[in-house]
């Protein structure tokens, strides 16, 4: 999700949080994964958002080097690595901009999108500012695109992914539950916090089912985050971050680290 400069806090939140959609293991990858090349696609939750230390070079895309990409590429040291995921990135970014770094010697893929096609700014907003009706409407509303329309965008790219990498092993990383429930923690009401853990659990199981069809692999971090959600003792997920308002519900470093990178270590 890429991250904005307006004032204003609904403003904020809305392009922030909505474009920013923004202990390692040790175990050892595959021999065909760590040999060739390495093409690290998605949106926010792969370029990093939220864990800090951001490539300058980068600029909006606020890649990161404790994202789970780089920090995979920096163990396994494959043939080339190619960061090209980005805050904000929809399927149709990545069809437009994000896919010219495969040939036939990639060996392994990982993406995460789909959440910002589903609108997943907009829901945030919704919840964090308005009354519970108002978010479990906007949640059905979201619902609803993912599963009408979602699966036929997550084909095409997969598709597109398969054409341009034909030998590549591809790992589609979901997303992770939010909330911890039934704690005592201020903020939404829990009513709310069930809804978008509901929803988080919706759209991870349309990939996963998509992912099927294409014979790819599904890292699936909600098992990984478990006890690491906001509302835990120990949150790997930024709430509401007032000092960088776009980093809010992204993944920590410790998040990037403990939650997606042993994903891909297991899945690779």
């Amino acid at each position: 999700m890429r991250r904005s400069r307006i004032s204003g806090f609904v403003t904020s939140l809305l392009l922030a949080v909505g474009l920013g959609l923004t202990g390692a293991a040790s175990a050892q990858a595959s021999p065909t994964a760590a040999t060739g090349g390495y093409v690290a696609l998605g949106d926010s939750y792969s370029s990093g958002v939220g864990s800090g230390s951001y490539i300058s070079s980068s600029g909006d895309c606020d890649r990161s080097t404790k994202a789970y990409p780089y920090l995979w590429a920096a163990a396994h040291s494959p043939s080339s690595f190619a960061f090209n995921a980005c805050s904000g990135a929809t399927t149709d970014d990545v069809l437009a901009g994000q896919l010219g770094s495969l040939n036939s010697s990639t060996s392994l893929v990982s993406i995460s999108i789909g959440g910002n096609d589903a609108g997943f700014a907009d829901v945030m907003t919704t919840c964090v500012l308005q009354s519970d009706s108002s978010c479990l409407s906007r949640i059905n509303t979201a619902k609803a695109y993912v599963a009408g329309t979602l699966p036929g965008k997550l084909d095409t790219v997969y598709n597109a992914i398969s054409a341009k990498a034909p030998s590549a092993r591809v790992v589609v990383i979901g997303y992770p539950r939010f909330y911890l429930l039934g704690q005592s923690c201020l903020g939404l009401s829990e009513t709310k916090r069930s809804a978008i853990n509901d929803a988080a659990d919706y759209i991870d199981a349309t990939i996963k089912t998509r992912v099927a069809a294409h014979n790819f692999v599904f890292g699936d971090v909600r098992t990984t985050f478990s006890g690491h959600e906001i509302c835990s003792a120990s949150s790997w997920l930024h709430s509401v971050n007032w000092l960088d308002i776009g980093e809010s519900y992204h993944p920590t470093a410790a998040g990037q680290s403990g939650g997606y990178l042993p994903v891909l270590t297991n899945a690779a």
